[in-house]
């Protein structure tokens, strides 16, 4: 089945104007999320921003913890933060279903 470029939600392929309409959030918003560092959207070969539906979702969530009294700085420290937490959960759970592994293979052994 052939696949189209609004399926993959890590294609660039929505305007600042568009993700501006989207979330109804001024442009010059995303502009300083960007110069922040706090979403990276990629750049056409124009050197416009593009953003992906990852990207749109993250910006929402931003917007979110904004509303909440966060600043800029804290809202990218936090999806550091929940960056940081999900690598470990992942390291976590791949030693976990090791440590399952030697456990019934020891356990077969006997």
């Amino acid at each position: 089945m052939r696949s189209f470029p609004l399926d993959d939600e890590n294609r660039p392929l929505f305007t600042v104007g568009q993700v501006s309409e989207m979330l109804e959030v001024q442009q010059a918003f995303l502009r300083r999320l960007d110069e922040f560092k706090v979403v990276s959207p990629s750049r056409s070969a124009g050197g416009q921003r593009r953003y992906t539906r990852n990207e749109i979702v993250v910006v929402r969530y931003v917007v979110e913890l904004i509303d909440d009294g966060l600043t800029l700085p804290a809202v990218r420290r936090v999806l550091e933060l929940e960056a940081r937490v999900r690598e470990l959960e992942a390291e976590r759970d791949a030693l976990r279903a090791a440590l399952m592994a030697l456990r019934a293979q020891r356990g077969a052994g006997d």
